[in-house]
């Protein structure tokens, strides 16, 4: 308990009892159900309502769609008979009246029309440009031009003509065409049906039309009295036949004979009433019922009034397809959800209350036993292990007694424990398991101390960046164990670099980085240090009873001359080491400004290169491989170079690592070989004495050996290149793997005919027993040495020992980097007569290529 009150100063809050919790506990899980239940509830009655109002919208659309369907064709029926009757009437009329309409009078019309049962007749006559009403028992309809009526115009000239009226259009029968019923456009407050006879026995068209009989019938038997009877029903506020193909858009408004109107076909809403305005929202899901085929419905405020809007659309086989709209008093149904939700709060918080006082009774019977054990707890909690709880009960609390009693004396073993074993949590945390040098976790804690010391003692600190140099090649081909071991190698030969005082920190950052921290080491002992430690990380490794060769790249960043920044003390020894390795490795490189900007534009170069190689935009140049001896061009080296639009030319020693570092390399060595294959193959069909091609194959195109030999032998069969036409030169990084797999494919190679040199020979480390054993057919003594001798022909021993190794092999020899007549004459007289070089030719074009070929 002291514990607690302890914590209860500390947090100023008091911890929640148990006796408190139990109760709230269970009235919270009681709230939750109950909660729960009425959301289910309420969602489950809102559900039924809506159900019940969707069942009965579905029965009064199919009542109101059967009116509307019923009263369309008994319409259609009714307009045939009046149709009918009309042609009864022009015969009659036709029979009353003289031959000229100029005999006629306007009364005489009204007298005959009030005899034949119709409501008007007019005589339609033609004038020279027109069909006019020259006669009628309406005075609207005289002098009323019909030209600009579309196909009833066309329908009168037709009849004038005895022809058969053919517009497609109402009732056509022997010299009688009745007009569908529509707006009357001399009075546009009536709506009409017309029958036009003419047999050819007068000089005018005999109409007379029924008024308003239609819209008389619709009154009486359609829809809008069963929709006015829907509407005094409970809920339903409102019923509307809407015409989907008008409604929403700008009115059809028809201007004739002075007058305006919308034709009965175009009018918006054919039934009902439409108080409940919403235009866009109606006319958009009106819209999209006719188009789904489905009811659309929203809910919304209009009007003051909660109202919930219904679209059904309604299809007639025959005839264009309309939708019926429903308005609902939603506000019914949220009433009764507010009702019902009310009643079921009412009822929940009764429960609640009778669950709190039961819960506060329950809660008492555990808790007094509980609180006994809290206090024992709390020793132990403070570290009084091993004291033992007493309480008879044979429920959970008396097993949780034993339990607690148990954990007492299984911590006072274990913090015993803990304290031996302390020493050694605390050595792995900061050294890594398999060197046993200080891991990076310890760098970190160990730089951000050092810095704080020289910034006070005016003194600098050194970084060293070490990464082994083809380390991943020994790892692929040996193994990771045979890794590992040489790893712990090189980690003792660092230590036996560096003395083993509190001023150097020799950590392994991962892999085969290593970081060397240096407090209060001048710049000139820090480069003297690193360049002895790179010295002796290059000697051979024994290993299997073989020795391999690696080598170490360092970089150096130094606090506070490059940067104040930790962080970027570390970026700065990286680049730097990166720079050294990018120079060949086995070296230390010091950090400056001109490294940052190379890296800056590292992401830059590669994405541009990333361009050329896919648009094709590297060329391949050839340098002549010359017999000295006889002047006879033996061939060429491929060399690939890179012109770019942003940078300008590039180099091979910028572009290379990065392509191998980026996986560019493989598409890049396919373009060079398909290139200088094709052209080599174009300029030896043209040659007596044909030429080889000699082709630089990287680690990468080793990766896959098997692979690669397929892709060589389609590159040239593609290009109809003669195997023994074309040389590939390897690296002596690729002969330190020595892999199975690798000598037989070099071996599958030269069985074809392809020939194999070892390029930049001598400046390895790999061992020259290997060559014996290794499918090879040239050695190619590097330029380095070759520009090293002068003319005394000092400093000429490597050449001579590389061509008398050869010798010793039966190995083909040829040297590169020729640029001195007197470097020539030393090759010569050790009988190395094949060489390249300034001397003889720079790297050319293929155009430049066929020029030096014409020369010689």
């Amino acid at each position: 308990m002291k514990k607690i009150d302890r914590e209860e100063t500390n947090w100023g809050v008091a911890p929640l009892s148990i006796k408190k919790k139990i109760p709230l506990i269970f009235c919270l899980l009681v709230f939750l159900i109950l909660l729960t239940n009425n959301a289910f509830h309420y969602f489950r009655s809102k559900n039924q309502l809506l159900d019940y109002n969707e069942k009965v919208v579905t029965m009064i659309v199919k009542e109101v769609s059967f009116q509307v369907k019923n009263t369309k064709n008994s319409s259609l029926y009714v307009e045939d008979i009046l149709g009918r009757d009309l042609r009864t009437a022009s015969l009659a009329i036709k029979q009353a009246l003289p031959a000229r309409y100029q005999d006629i009078t306007n009364e005489q019309l009204v007298a005959l029309a009030k005899e034949t049962g119709v409501s008007h007749i007019t005589l339609l006559a033609k004038t020279s440009d027109d069909i006019v009403g020259v006669k009628s028992s309406d005075p609207h309809e005289i002098g009323m031009g019909t030209k600009g009526w579309g196909y009833w115009y066309d329908a009168y000239q037709q009849l004038f003509s005895l022809e058969p009226v053919s517009v497609g259009k109402g009732i056509t029968l022997p010299y009688y065409w009745s007009g569908p019923i529509e707006v009357a456009s001399s009075n546009p407050d009536h709506i009409d049906k017309w029958g036009y006879y003419f047999d050819g026995s007068t000089n005018y068209i005999i109409n007379p039309y029924f008024r308003d009989k239609i819209t008389e019938y619709e009154k009486r038997f359609g829809p809008s009295k069963i929709i006015q009877d829907f509407t005094k029903e409970e809920g339903i506020l409102e019923l509307t036949v809407f015409n989907p193909k008008n409604f929403g858009k700008k009115d059809e408004v028809v201007h004739l004979n002075g007058n305006k109107y919308i034709r009965i076909s175009a009018q918006p809403i054919w039934y009902g009433t439409y108080a409940f305005r919403n235009y866009t929202t109606d006319a958009r899901l009106i819209k999209k019922a006719i188009q789904t085929k489905q009811m659309e419905s929203y809910r919304d405020t209009i009007n003051d009034k909660m109202i919930m809007k219904t679209f059904v659309p309604v299809y007639s086989k025959n005839d264009q397809p309309f939708v019926i709209g429903l308005v609902y008093n939603y506000g019914l149904i949220h009433a009764e959800l507010v009702h019902e939700l009310k009643v079921h709060i009412l009822l929940s918080i009764m429960i609640m209350i009778i669950v709190l006082i039961i819960s506060f009774l329950f809660s008492r019977s555990i808790t007094r036993p509980i609180g006994y054990i809290v206090e024992q707890v709390n020793e132990i909690a403070q570290g009084n292990f091993g004291k033992n709880l007493e309480l008879r009960r044979k429920d959970e609390l008396g097993l949780l007694t034993k339990n607690v009693n148990a954990m007492s004396n299984r911590l006072r073993s274990y913090v015993e424990d803990l304290n031996q074993s302390r020493e050694l949590i605390e050595y792995q945390a900061y050294h890594d398991p398999l060197t046993g040098l200080l891991n990076r976790r310890y760098f970190q804690e160990k730089l951000l101390l050092f810095v704080e010391q020289a910034d006070k003692a005016g003194e600098k600190v050194s970084v060293l960046f070490i990464d082994m140099d083809r380390f991943k090649q020994v790892n692929d081909s040996l193994g990771h164990n045979k890794g590992d071991e040489i790893l712990k190698v090189v980690s003792q030969r660092i230590k036996d670099c560096f003395p083993d005082d509190v001023n150097t920190i020799i950590t392994r950052q991962g892999g085969d980085e290593f970081i060397i921290l240096l407090k209060n080491s001048t710049f000139t002992e820090t480069i003297e240090a690193a360049e002895g430690l790179v010295n002796h990380l290059k000697k051979p490794y024994s290993l299997n009873d073989k020795e391999i060769y690696l080598s170490a790249s360092c970089g150096i960043s130094l606090y506070p001359d490059h940067t104040q920044n930790i962080d970027t003390l570390i970026i700065y020894s990286d680049l730097a080491m990166y720079a050294a390795k990018k120079a060949g490795g086995n070296k230390v490189t010091v950090y400056s400004d001109k490294l940052n900007q190379s890296n800056i534009n590292r992401p830059r170069i590669e994405a541009r290169l990333r361009n050329a190689i896919e648009n094709e935009k590297i060329e391949v140049f050839y340098q002549p491989k010359i017999n000295v001896k006889s002047g006879a061009i033996l061939g060429a080296e491929a060399l690939v170079r890179w012109t770019d639009e942003e940078f300008g030319f590039v180099s091979p020693e910028v572009f290379i690592p990065i392509a191998e570092d980026t996986g560019l390399i493989q598409p890049l060595w396919e373009h060079v070989m398909k290139l200088a294959c094709q052209q080599v193959s174009k300029w030896n069909s043209k040659r007596s004495h044909p030429l080889s091609i000699s082709v630089n194959f990287s680690a990468r195109q080793f990766q896959e050996p098997s692979s690669m030999v397929q892709h060589v032998k389609e590159i040239l069969s593609k290009s109809k290149l003669l195997p023994e036409y074309l040389e590939i030169e390897i690296t002596e990084s690729i002969l330190l793997n020595n892999s199975a797999e690798i000598v037989s494919s070099l071996e599958t190679l030269q069985q074809i005919g392809i020939s194999v040199s070892i390029d930049d020979f001598g400046t390895g480390y790999s061992s020259l027993s290997y060559l014996k054993d290794l499918p090879i057919n040239t050695l190619k003594i590097d330029k380095s040495f070759i520009q090293n001798i002068d003319k005394d022909y000092g400093n000429s021993e490597i050449p001579e020992a590389i061509i008398n190794l050869a010798r010793s092999l039966h190995l083909n020899v040829i040297a590169e980097g020729v640029e001195e007549e007197f470097q020539k004459e030393f090759l010569l007289s050790r009988n190395c007569v094949q060489m390249q070089g300034y001397l003889f030719s720079k790297p050319l074009s293929k155009e430049e290529f066929e020029q030096y070929l014409l020369k010689k």
